[in-house]
């Protein structure tokens, strides 16, 4: 049976945690860069990590860029674990704690291979695509109201 456990936070271990899961996915799967991905907002963010048996396989971060807009980003799941529903669960988790802390809106960088995801979400796309870290994305909002 598999026992899945919720963490949030800003400490160093959620945050280990979560770079863990990000480590996998973006670097040694996407092929991004680790200075793209390992980035100076780790320090600033709040993280949500899902473990399964005390093992990071779930994560995403946010910020509140302003008073009352939560940006999400580094949603990741590791790929045994895709289909489970956990990026579904590490996204409700950011925007609850983000409307705990006075969030109306929120807005993200999808890669467009997933933009389908967010649709189901409730996000949708504000405008072109673009690249980052030589992969397309697209940015997307959703009211939090």
């Amino acid at each position: 049976m598999t026992s899945y456990e919720t963490h949030v936070g800003g400490n160093a271990s959620v945050g280990e945690m979560a770079r863990a899961v990000r480590r996998a996915v973006f670097i040694e799967e996407q092929g991004v860069d680790e200075a793209d991905e390992m980035d100076e907002k780790d320090e600033v963010a709040t993280h949500v990590v899902i473990t399964d048996d005390g093992e990071p396989v779930a994560t995403a971060r946010f910020r509140l860029v302003e008073a009352t807009t939560v940006r999400i980003e580094r949603v990741a799941v590791l790929d045994a674990y895709r289909g489970e529903g956990l990026g579904a669960e590490v996204m409700d988790i950011a925007e609850s704690r983000a409307r705990e802390r006075g969030a109306t809106s929120a807005f993200l960088h999808g890669q467009l291979r997933v933009a389908a995801f967010y649709e189901r979400l409730g996000y949708e796309t504000d405008g072109e695509q673009f690249e980052e870290a030589g992969i397309p994305h697209v940015e997307m909002v959703k009211s939090l109201d």
